[in-house]
């Protein structure tokens, strides 16, 4: 069991890693599927997703396509409204809202190939770029926090759409899932025992992947290939909430 969900692993996080947003999504119904505990399979999915990040963040760095001055205040102002969001979640019917999302998704998927913005410019003033990063973190943080969805699948369509590259647009996006996905690791970490034989094989598949993924993107990849990926990716998001809401 530990084996195959190792070799899945690696070939969700491969495709995922190009799009920046973390496999932990789809890692998690698999991992229940294989019949692991349901706390267990979230906490071991949000540690790959944070391990698997930061592999291909080394690549990402070094290839010179994370925007930090937009990456920096996504976390921050993420963080701050997550909760709130998570607050307001109580009050509100949670299957409208999550088939809100999912409507969100298919325009976003429908948008990177129909719709092409005109590009930020790398030269674009620095509170420019911090009042982006701003309004896409408060976006994603409250959102993510309602619908209790990761953020990284608002952020990568939200840059794309404010005119940042693909490449640099899921390579920013990688850094922040980084540090949710260690949250919410941690969050689960209190309700679960770990199954340290499922990690073993999981975070070789993990980390392979994301070595291979990140690869891909930045040495293999145009930015429009790198742009339909994201749009299956999201499309993909889409169609596994709407099987779980049916």
């Amino acid at each position: 069991m530990s084996a195959l969900a190792g070799l899945i692993t690696f070939l969700f996080t491969t495709v995922l890693t190009i799009a920046g947003v973390g496999a932990a999504f789809i890692l998690i119904p698999i991992f229940i599927a294989l019949g692991v505990e349901l706390h267990t399979a979230m906490a071991t999915a949000l540690l790959l997703n944070a391990l698997a990040m930061s592999v291909a963040a080394v690549k990402f760095v070094r290839g010179g396509l994370v925007v930090w001055r937009v990456a920096v205040p996504i976390l921050i102002v993420a963080s701050l409204l997550s909760p709130l969001g998570a607050w307001v979640s109580h009050h509100l019917d949670r299957a409208v809202l999550l088939w809100s999302f999912v409507a969100f998704l298919i325009f976003a998927a429908a948008m990177m190939g129909l719709y092409t913005p005109r590009p930020r410019p790398a030269t674009a003033r620095p509170g420019a770029m911090v009042a982006v990063g701003t309004g896409v973190g408060g976006l994603a943080g409250f959102i993510g926090g309602l619908l209790g969805v990761g953020g990284g699948n608002i952020v990568v369509p939200a840059l794309v759409l404010f005119g940042f590259e693909p490449k640099k647009a899921s390579a920013t996006t990688a850094i922040v899932v980084i540090f949710s996905s260690l949250s919410g690791f941690l969050g689960h970490l209190s309700l679960a025992g770990m199954d340290y034989g499922l990690l073993a094989w999981t975070a070789g598949g993990s980390a392979a992947g994301a070595a291979l993924g990140s690869w891909l993107m930045v040495d293999r990849l145009k930015g429009p290939q790198v742009k339909i990926i994201i749009a299956l990716v999201l499309l993909g998001i889409a169609a596994h909430l709407a099987w779980g809401l049916l």
